[in-house]
């Protein structure tokens, strides 16, 4: 863990990091030296949302920082946890990842699901792994412009040892559109460690060149990077502003700002767009299995919009992005939008009491999600 001002062979990491912001700027040409202009006309130019893809007036839009795109105000998050209660015998193991991409059952789910959030004005989807890149494209076929693709192959980037170098990560990011016959990913937000900090600054910046080098080839629009570790994200995004466009970390209805020292500080600061994964614990916020019908569909409905409401409350977060196994779980999300933004006393002790249940629920490999109340 090296990400500090006093580097090891600061001379030496200075002079990559002064490459990649020349090469920021030479991929975008004059255009980024107006950058900051730009965003300004961007966050105050509304016409631009009716532009956007899937534009649909009921739903409301934000701005993802510096990208200049008009995202939803909930995104389709790609995990398809408990989808097994929508298609029976899907999974081949125990795992999520293990679905059976190729089951008829399974492809109609993600289709339907992908069909009913770009009726109702959701434009973006975040793939993780290789499985949610495959299934999303395939759902996507013949409409691949109706919403933004976010791409990340978690498998082969940096929580992969082979894998931190520039070269190794291009290779990653082209078999991956390959496999999923993609000429283009709108956001390319690299996977990192959870505590991304255990990289070393050499392998950042290895990533960094990655991502800039996979923008200015044109495969690329957009870059970022995935990583729950707010401080060591804060001095990325200080470090490569021309590179981190955008950051997705975990963001619960248990998530409060730090009054000093917050990670917003520097995403207000260099125009970043933030999606917030885990806005439900991990499921842990439900009683129910998710399923319509099930005897806890209407509280969980009910804690699912307040928790929405809640994220959105701040207006750093560009979009939560909770993965959805069905359209009713689709409208019910789109229907919190749409719901008086801030919390009543009575429905915010509510929610409390539901997070500290679901708190206590975590499961273990969910643990870690306690250190993320507090950014």
């Amino acid at each position: 863990m090296d990400h500090k001002p006093e580097l090891r062979d600061e001379a030496r990491d200075l002079t990559r990091r002064d490459f990649v912001r020349r090469s920021a700027m030479g991929a975008a040409g004059i255009a980024v030296g107006l950058v900051g202009a730009g965003c300004v006309t961007g966050r105050h130019d509304k016409t631009a949302v009716v532009k956007t893809r899937s534009y649909n007036p009921e739903m409301e839009y934000r701005r993802l920082g510096k990208t200049d795109l008009w995202v939803s105000a909930v995104c389709l998050g790609g995990h398809w946890k408990r989808i097994d209660a929508m298609v029976p015998d899907v999974f081949k193991a125990q795992g999520w990842l293990s679905a059976d991409l190729d089951s008829s059952g399974f492809k109609k789910n993600r289709r339907d699901v992908v069909t009913r959030c770009i009726e109702s004005g959701i434009n973006y989807i975040d793939a993780c792994t290789i499985q949610e890149i495959l299934a999303y494209s395939e759902a996507l076929r013949g409409r691949r412009d109706a919403m933004y693709l976010g791409f990340s192959w978690y498998q082969e980037e940096m929580r992969n040892e082979k894998r931190r170098t520039a070269d190794a990560l291009l290779r990653s990011l082209d078999r991956g559109m390959s496999m999923a016959k993609l000429d283009y990913v709108d956001l390319w937000r690299i996977t990192m460690h959870e505590q991304s900090g255990k990289h070393t600054n050499a392998e950042v910046d290895e990533m960094m060149a990655a991502l800039e080098k996979a923008r200015q080839q044109g495969k690329v629009r957009f870059t970022g990077l995935s990583s729950h570790d707010r401080p060591h994200i804060a001095w990325m995004i200080e470090t490569y502003p021309d590179v981190i466009q955008v950051v997705v970390t975990p963001y619960t209805a248990k998530t409060k700002v730090l009054p000093k020292h917050s990670l917003f500080d520097a995403v207000n600061q260099y125009d970043v767009g933030v999606f917030g994964i885990k806005p439900f614990a991990s499921n842990s916020l439900f009683k129910g299995n998710s399923s319509p019908g099930n005897p806890h569909a209407d509280e969980d409905d009910r804690l699912a919009r307040l928790a929405i409401r809640y994220v959105l409350c701040n207006p750093a977060i560009t979009a939560p992005i909770p993965g959805l196994i069905n359209t009713h779980q689709v409208d019910n999300v789109v229907k919190a939008v749409k719901e008086r933004r801030e919390l009543d006393v009575a429905e915010a002790k509510e929610l409390e009491q539901a997070m500290e249940l679901a708190w206590a629920n975590l499961p273990a490999n969910y643990q870690w999600l306690k250190d993320c109340e507090y950014v």
